[in-house]
C-alpha cells in the first residue's frame, strides 16, 4: 500500500515505498527469515570475534590487522543496513518505507558500499609494502599513514555518496510506489521518478565507474606489482608464505567487486528484477558472511590466537 500526495499536475507523489521482491514467495517466507537470520547473526557474531580478537592479541596489533578491524566493522553496519528491515518484511504483510526512511536507508548502504571499495584499496597497498618493500614498512606503514588511509576511506565514502544520494532524492516520485527489490537501492528507486532520469542515470553510472573501478584499478596495480615479486623469490617456502599473506584480501576483494562490477555496471538493458534481487542478496547478505569465515580459515595468525583465547577460558573454567 502506497501514501500519495497530489502534484501540480495528473500524477500523485509517493510518500511512502513498498517492496514487492518477496511477496510473491508466500509460504517459503518465513522459511527464508529463519535462513537470513542465522545468516545474519553469524556474520555480526564472526565480525565481532574478528574485533575482539585483534584487540585484545598484542601481536596482532599491526597495519594489515587494523585495517581487518575497519574492514570487520564496516561489513556488520553493511549487514545491518539492509537485513533488520528485511527480516521484518519476511513476516508482515505491509512491506512498506517512508520516502525519509528509504533515503536514510540509501544514505547508509552507499556509504558503506563506497567506504568498503576504497578500504579494501588501502589493504592491498599495505600489502603491496609488506611484501615489495618490507625492510621500508614500519616507516612506510605507520600509525599515522594508516589512520589517514582509513580515514580518506570513510571520507570518500560519506562525500561523494552524500551527494550522489541527496541528489536522488530531490526527484519527485510518483504512480504506485512499489519498489522491484528488497531494499532501497539506487536503480530500482530511480526508476519510480516521474520525470527524466537520464542524466540521473548518467551519473550514477560515471560515479560507479569512478570510484569503483578507481579502488579496483589501484587493487590489480598492487598486485600485479605483489605477484612478480613474490615469482622473483628464489625458494618455494618464501613464495608460498608471501602469497598467504594476501590470499585472504584477495578472494574478498573478488566476492565484493564480483557483485558490485555486475550489478552498478552492466549496461541498463541488461537490468532485470530478478537478476538484480539474485546478485544483491550476493553483496549485502552472503559476502559479508563469508568474509570472517575466510580471515579466520585462511588466517594462521588469527587462527592462533583464537586458539589462545579458546585454552586461557577452558584453563579458567577448570581451575
Amino acid at each position: 500500500m502506497s501514501s500519495s500526495e497530489p502534484t501540480s499536475g495528473n500524477q500523485t507523489l509517493c510518500t511512502i515505498f513498498t517492496f514487492v521482491a518477496f511477496s510473491s514467495l508466500g509460504k517459503l517466507q518465513p522459511v527464508l527469515f529463519i535462513v537470513f537470520l542465522i545468516i545474519y547473526l553469524f556474520t555480526v557474531g564472526g565480525n565481532l570475534l574478528i574485533i575482539c580478537l585483534i584487540w585484545i592479541t598484542p601481536s596482532l596489533h599491526t597495519p594489515m590487522y587494523f585495517f581487518l578491524v575497519n574492514l570487520s566493522f564496516l561489513e556488520m553496519c553493511y549487514i545491518t543496513s539492509v537485513v533488520p528491515q528485511m527480516l521484518v518484511h519476511l513476516l508482515v504483510e505491509n512491506k512498506t518505507i517512508s520516502v525519509g526512511g528509504c533515503a536514510a536507508q540509501m544514505y547508509i548502504f552507499t556509504i558503506l558500499g563506497l567506504t568498503e571499495c576504497c578500504l579494501l584499496a588501502a589493504m592491498a597497498y599495505d600489502r603491496f609494502v609488506a611484501i615489495c618493500s618490507p625492510l621500508h614498512y614500519t616507516l612506510l606503514m605507520g600509525p599515522s599513514v594508516c589512520l589517514k588511509l582509513a580515514a580518506a576511506s570513510w571520507t570518500t565514502g560519506v562525500v561523494v555518496e552524500s551527494v550522489q544520494i541527496t541528489w536522488i532524492f530531490t526527484l519527485p516520485f510518483c504512480g504506485t510506489g512499489k519498489i522491484q527489490h528488497f531494499f532501497c537501492d539506487i536503480m530500482p528507486v530511480v526508476k519510480l521518478a516521474c520525470v527524466d532520469t537520464s542524466h540521473n542515470e548518467i551519473v550514477v553510472f560515471a560515479i560507479s565507474v569512478l570510484f569503483i573501478m578507481s579502488p579496483c584499478f589501484l587493487i590489480l596495480c598492487s598486485y600485479v606489482r605483489i605477484f612478480v615479486t613474490i615469482l622473483r623469490i628464489p625458494s618455494a617456502a618464501g613464495r608460498q608464505k608471501a602469497f598467504s599473506t594476501c590470499s585472504s584480501h584477495i578472494l574478498v576483494v573478488s566476492l565484493f567487486y564480483g557483485t558490485a562490477l555486475f550489478i552498478y555496471l552492466q549496461p541498463k538493458t541488461s537490468h532485470t528484477p530478478e537478476t538484480d534481487k539474485a546478485t544483491s542478496l550476493m553483496y549485502t547478505v552472503v559476502t559479508p558472511a563469508l568474509n570472517p569465515v575466510i580471515y579466520t580459515l585462511r588466517n594462521r595468525e588469527v587462527k592462533e590466537a583464537f586458539q589462545r583465547v579458546a585454552q586461557k577460558n577452558s584453563l579458567r573454567q577448570m581451575a
